[in-house]
């Protein structure tokens, strides 16, 4: 996994909202979403719970809504360009990451044409985004520390005041901490634990970066 440097808006509910465009219905269904399977599973269902319509176009972002990174799209048959590619536009200037955006279409015997598909397509997403809360997706940087016995509630009271989490401790001659510790508080820790140290306790990057938490 890269390093996560900021942290961003991620999807938390799931929104179903319909449109009806010329007597076609789009439903548009919206799942917190952070890995391909996950979006693909949720078309299964969708697929299942709805057999009769016309198409399950869908487009999802598994990261941060301006990350040019995991996300993808399908227009399902419809005519290419006209359904994945607008529902993707709509969910990126939403700007809420980790999402998913399903619209089951049942024709209702007007062709919209394809303007008027990528409208329908990117309205429908765009209403149901009214109902989509999120919550913020926080910044970690993973970090290793050596200190003394004597030194281990200060160094714990220093990390959790930071909001902070011990990942592993390992009790050897010194006691090596491995932390995740919020990226907009490193400064603040590394200043901390420079003073209660006399500049002896310095943290190390870690090579495991498993750095992204929520809250």
């Amino acid at each position: 996994m890269s390093m996560m440097t900021k942290s961003y808006p991620i999807a938390v509910n799931k929104v179903e909202h319909e449109t009806v465009v010329n007597r076609s219905r789009f439903i548009c269904y919206l799942y917190p979403c952070s890995t391909i399977e996950e979006a693909k599973s949720y078309l299964k269902q969708l697929q299942l719970a709805h057999p009769q319509a016309s198409h399950h176009c869908h487009a999802f972002l598994t990261k941060a809504a301006d990350n040019s990174l995991g996300y993808g799209y399908s227009d399902d048959g419809e005519p290419s360009g006209t359904a994945g590619k607008p529902m993707l536009a709509v969910l990126q200037g939403g700007g809420i990451g980790e999402v998913c955006a399903i619209v089951v279409r049942y024709f209702g015997g007007t062709k919209l044409g394809t303007g008027g598909l990528q409208r329908a397509y990117g309205d429908s997403v765009r209403q149901a985004l009214v109902f989509l809360q999120s919550k913020t997706k926080i910044a970690m940087a993973a970090k290793t520390l050596a200190c003394q016995y004597s030194q281990v509630d200060d160094v714990l009271h220093i990390i959790s005041q930071a909001q902070g989490q011990v990942v592993e401790q390992e009790y050897l001659q010194q006691i090596q901490f491995s932390f995740l510790i919020p990226e907009a508080k490193l400064t603040l820790v590394t200043r901390q634990l420079q003073t209660l140290s006399a500049g002896k306790l310095v943290l190390k990057s870690a090579d495991n970066s498993i750095n992204e938490i929520t809250r």
